[in-house]
């Protein structure tokens, strides 16, 4: 017997239950990587007209629950009209720091760095924003450390009030550089089941592992018929690396081949790199990246042995085989996010976001 997905909503600041079981049809969710992840569904407009607290945007917490576990968690932002159905639109728990600024300067006095671990700055942005009256949504943040440093003596990286950005955008700022951590949200029950764990995952130097475990194949799991993306504005076989340092001083590393094709070069910020070898590897490795052509960006499957809905994880890097008429496909994938389709025409499925991984096997994985 297949259990259908259960939706429940909770009130942010008293943690009350205001609905076990919310009616939501077109049901869509999932997790991203380096960002919130979302959740749409439709709703009828009598059951919120009868009961209006079951959905207040801005302050209604909205969670899935698939096979007794809590497979999502975010905030309602957005219900309307549209025609005879209640369009609903949640998202992750770092959408909230999106409507969140830092009014008094340097994150509370948390700042300025220099030379700080981009996790923790990460870590005190969280702090600081749950430390402010009703502002405390609970959400707990890795401990994990990293070697990824932001800000110097000489030019401390600082997060000032006049500036008017969005903590939400700071926190965009310190996973979007090259080598820095990842992040994902996600959320579970506590040990006796009575309250959801909210929780900010950090990785470093990546989120998600490589996985023999699990793949994704024609014929196997994969219900459609993928293109495979030949994007030559993201080929390069020579890779520019640049670290530490300004103007001249700039640490820079070039690795590039010769392979026949027309020279295409790529420029990569690798901040906080001091080290000429690190730096030399890192260029290489993005170089070794950019010179495949071949690009699976998304996949739709269904629930399988091969890859069971709830064995991966954004980030994981997954063995992908897609063969159609066009081409045959065969490499390593990474997870950038997916989005669960319980209620689709045939059966419930997956929509997975994919990007290169760090490394590729071609003719065989």
């Amino acid at each position: 017997m297949v259990i259908p997905d259960r939706v429940l909503t909770q009130h942010a600041l008293t943690g009350e239950w205001l609905t076990l079981a919310l009616p939501l049809t077109d049901l869509e969710y999932g997790d991203e990587l380096n960002g919130p992840g979302s959740l749409s569904g439709s709703l009828a407009p009598r059951l919120l007209s009868q009961n209006p607290t079951l959905l207040d945007p801005g302050t209604t917490l909205i969670y899935v629950e698939a096979a007794g576990q809590l497979r999502w968690g975010g905030v309602v932002w957005d219900v309307r009209a549209q025609g005879d159905t209640l369009a609903v639109e949640a998202a992750g728990w770092s959408s909230y720091l999106e409507r969140r600024f830092d009014v008094d300067g340097q994150f509370g006095g948390r700042g300025p760095y220099s030379y700080t671990d981009r996790c923790q700055v990460i870590r005190d942005v969280w702090t600081y924003a749950q430390s402010i009256t009703d502002g405390n949504l609970d959400v707990q943040v890795d401990p994990t450390t990293s070697t990824s440093l932001v800000g110097t003596t000489a030019e401390r990286y600082e997060s000032n009030w006049w500036d008017s950005k969005s903590l939400g955008s700071q926190v965009d700022d310190l996973v979007s550089a090259e080598a820095s951590p990842d992040y994902t949200c996600t959320v579970a029950w506590n040990t006796d089941k009575t309250a959801p764990v909210r929780r900010v995952r950090l990785g470093w130097p990546r989120l998600g592992r490589r996985r023999t475990d699990i793949s994704f194949a024609s014929g196997a799991n994969i219900i459609d018929s993928p293109p495979v993306i030949l994007a030559g504005d993201e080929y390069a076989q020579v890779v520019i690396g640049m670290g530490e340092g300004d103007g001249s001083a700039k640490r820079r590393q070039i690795s590039a081949v010769r392979n026949g094709r027309l020279r295409l070069e790529h420029a990569a910020s690798f901040p906080g790199i001091k080290a000429n070898d690190t730096l030399a590897a890192l260029a290489a490795a993005e170089r070794t990246r950019r010179q495949n052509l071949g690009s699976v960006d998304q996949i739709t499957i269904r629930d399988t042995p091969s890859a069971p809905f709830g064995s991966w994880e954004v980030g994981d890097d997954v063995p992908t085989r897609v063969h159609n008429p066009w081409v045959d496909y065969v490499g390593w994938r990474r997870i950038t996010g997916w989005t669960m389709q319980p209620g689709a025409d045939g059966g419930p499925r997956a929509v997975i976001n994919l990007k290169p991984a760090d490394s590729y096997q071609y003719g065989g994985v």
